[in-house]
């Protein structure tokens, strides 16, 4: 049996898709959207200002959506009490639900020693890159990406029978890749294994739309992700400023 690294993990996410019923949405009058517009923005500006986590508001570029929630928070209950609280608004009800995500942030405890110099989880815990990467705050960048993805475990290729040792090297290759976007991208990675139908979500926030996909298209050729990595869709979305914006033009 490979052995079985251990994980840190931190807040809970989630990554909750709306699509807008736009030919009803479209037969209110003017003053009834703005109406609704004001009580969602109410919602919005509640849950961009927690006492701890993060929230953020997209508008979804194509078919898949037409806004994307991301809310970070120490509690799954917090998540799910967000979910219903959008529900219970007006919008929600010209609204479906396409797609959601729930995970929660994660760091394998290989990475957390290599860059906090201990191997006691507790200790780990307070060390400020490992606080970072499990309570992080939600970039004011201007694009998002998010995809789960998974590491295969076929009759060719398992992730999951490699060694450790090689599968770190594989990683640490990978975080190569993706640190010379620094200041362009940054990454957020959460694990999912028994909380979705995907192994991770990994969503990544960007000042331009192009560093994202040169990113995503040279990962491709890392070893780890050429022979063991499966994606599911992606999603592309813009940082909602005003809901009038999107939904009133």
């Amino acid at each position: 049996m490979a052995e079985v690294p251990g994980t840190l993990e931190g807040w809970y996410a989630l990554h909750d898709f709306r699509r807008l019923d736009w030919p009803r949405w479209n037969k209110l009058s003017r003053a009834e959207q703005e109406e609704i517009v004001a009580e969602a923005a109410a919602f919005v500006q509640h849950a961009e200002s927690p006492a701890e986590g993060s929230s953020a508001l997209y508008s979804i570029i194509g078919h898949k959506a037409d806004l994307m929630f991301i809310h970070l928070r120490p509690t799954a209950d917090e998540l799910g009490a967000l979910e219903r609280a959008f529900n219970r608004t007006r919008l929600a009800e010209y609204t479906s639900q396409p797609y959601s995500y729930l995970s929660v942030t994660e760091l394998s405890l290989y990475e957390a020693s290599a860059r906090g110099g201990s191997d006691d989880p507790e200790e780990l815990k307070k060390n400020p890159f490992v606080q970072k990467r499990l309570k992080p705050a939600i970039p004011a960048v201007p694009y998002v990406c998010f995809y789960p993805m998974n590491k295969r475990r076929g009759e060719v290729v398992n992730w999951y029978a490699a060694d450790m040792e090689e599968r770190r090297r594989m990683m640490r290759e990978h975080g190569s890749t993706g640190r010379k976007y620094a200041g362009e991208i940054t990454q957020m990675i959460t694990g999912s294994m028994g909380l979705d139908d995907w192994e991770w979500g990994v969503t990544l926030f960007g000042t331009g739309m192009l560093p994202i996909k040169k990113l995503v298209y040279e990962m491709r050729f890392d070893e780890v992700s050429a022979k063991y990595a499966e994606f599911g869709a992606f999603h592309i979305g813009v940082r909602v400023a005003s809901l009038d914006d999107v939904l009133m033009g």
